[in-house]
């Protein structure tokens, strides 16, 4: 299981306390041991759970999928500080990825809550597609806020390896921070943590989950070059295939300037020839 980062104040009540010397004990507290993320990349989500959206209507998880990627975020949206940083982060990061959200990708928000309502979702909705700068037609549809009861959200977090724990002292959860790239077809398909995410691995992961049907063919050419490392979460260059492409430009230049030099002779000789003549 990754340790992922947690609330401070979820692990300032959870115990953290200095030691008789006046340091701090990095040991984890027993309640925050039970939290992180284990990834299950190509698993299955079970798509035939069902969840309210932040109109109140009753929907399957699979409703949100076969059509394009989904990008995931298991978060509660009364959390005093790491939900809304979550995000937050991926706002910022959605507003420099250029593709449309609810045309080439979805974006799947999950309360944790089980008290959370759809008028709670509702609210934040509207929060984040204001932050959202990308707006187009398809965007009000493209971010979709659901709550639901607590044995789907427990069947939902075990699918992605989302362990998360209620504190009653505190009411608030302890949970990890990091957001799930899906397939249209409902697998992980890759992890990103913290509360800031890359644009350029946003990108990349949508791209790859889509099976290239959305980018382009540089894009394409970057993602060859380009491999998802899910220890770290980013993609890094492949160096072999880097410099075979390297390879290929290389001659296909060399190519062309033996061409041009050649054609040029040639047409320097047919001007010489004209003259003698």
């Amino acid at each position: 299981m990754l340790a992922l980062p947690v609330c401070a104040q979820q692990a300032g009540a959870a115990g953290l306390q200095p030691s008789s010397d006046g340091s701090t004990s990095n040991q984890r507290p027993p309640i925050l041991q039970q939290v992180g993320i284990d990834q299950h990349l190509n698993e299955q989500l079970p798509l035939t759970l069902h969840f309210r959206d932040e109109a109140g209507k009753d929907v399957a998880l699979g409703d949100y999928f076969n059509k394009r990627p989904v990008i995931l975020s298991l978060v509660y949206y009364r959390c005093p500080m790491l939900c809304g940083e979550v995000l937050n982060g991926l706002t910022s990061s959605l507003n420099v990825v250029n593709f449309d959200m609810g045309r080439d990708f979805d974006v799947l928000s999950v309360s944790i809550d089980p008290r959370e309502t759809p008028d709670v979702a509702a609210k934040i909705k509207e929060v984040y597609l204001r932050r959202y700068s990308r707006h187009s037609a398809t965007s009000q549809q493209g971010w979709h806020f659901l709550t639901g009861n607590q044995d789907q959200i427990d069947q939902l977090a075990k699918a992605v390896g989302f362990h998360y724990v209620y504190d009653p002292r505190i009411n608030q959860y302890a949970h990890a921070s990091g957001i799930q790239v899906v397939t249209p077809e409902g697998r992980l398909s890759q992890y990103y943590y913290g509360i800031e995410y890359s644009p350029k691995d946003l990108r990349l992961g949508l791209i790859e989950a889509s099976k290239n049907h959305i980018g382009t063919v540089v894009d394409k050419l970057i993602l060859y070059c380009y491999h998802y490392d899910p220890t770290t979460g980013h993609y890094g260059a492949i160096a072999m295939r880097v410099l075979r492409i390297s390879g290929i430009v290389t001659v296909l230049l060399l190519g062309g300037f033996i061409i041009t030099m050649a054609r040029r002779d040639a047409r320097a000789g047919r001007q010489n020839t004209g003259r003698t003549a």
